[in-house]
């Protein structure tokens, strides 16, 4: 039996996995898009510790975002507010691929979430992005990406920067959008940014000094 946490943890991160642009079906028991967000759960939990950091996951009732329904938004809203309850006033950062990437920049103005890391995120033009200002912003994007843009990323993040947002590009060599081609690297990356975010460690340098560049300029690392 995984002990409880003996103390109440200085921060969370809510996980949110991908999807399909339309499906009003519930989401399979294998769930694979759900499956593939386990290993960044468990990379954040060994490395910071649960004493220190808790970890969630956002359950969706229907497969897709469906259009102006954004289905996952309706999810993800309820469990953010539960880990608001359950925690308290702790500084959250949202862990979203592809879909739930999407879905976490929609979300992104509540008050507890201090960033967004996106994951090969799905971002159509005319996103909104006033939500995303004070907030700190990394998007991972594969360059091998077949289904959703890394273009498109780039835009996103010169628009939420320009809306108030510290934002930058990450660029996986290699990634493709399952992450599944330089996994570890995935991991990795995504560990070390977020715990980095949330203050329990330090940024990577390059992330940290893109992050830092001043607004109006087009930042990837």
């Amino acid at each position: 039996m995984t002990p409880r946490p003996t103390s109440t943890p200085q921060a969370a991160v809510l996980l949110l996995h991908g999807g399909r642009e339309h499906g009003l079906e519930a989401p399979t028991a294998l769930n694979l898009p759900g499956r593939r967000m386990i290993p960044f759960g468990r990379a954040l939990t060994r490395a910071a510790g649960r004493d220190r950091l808790a970890v969630r996951t956002v359950t969706y009732r229907h497969r897709g975002w469906n259009g102006e329904r954004a289905d996952p938004v309706h999810d993800a809203l309820p469990a953010l507010e539960r880990l608001t309850a359950d925690l308290g006033p702790v500084p959250v950062v949202l862990v979203g691929h592809s879909m739930g990437g999407r879905t976490a920049l929609r979300i992104a103005g509540h008050p507890q979430v201090r960033a967004v890391v996106a994951l090969a995120p799905w971002c159509p033009p005319g996103e909104p992005v006033a939500q995303l200002d004070g907030r700190d912003l990394v998007l991972l994007h594969g360059d091998r990406d077949r289904t959703t843009s890394p273009r498109r990323t780039r835009e996103l993040a010169a628009r939420a920067r320009t809306a108030g947002a510290r934002a930058c590009v990450v660029t996986v060599d290699g990634g493709d959008h399952a992450m599944l081609r330089r996994a570890r690297t995935w991991h990795t990356l995504t560990t070390s940014v977020t715990l980095g975010l949330l203050g329990l460690a330090p940024l990577p340098p390059s992330v940290a000094s893109a992050l830092s560049v001043p607004q109006g300029t087009e930042i990837q690392v």
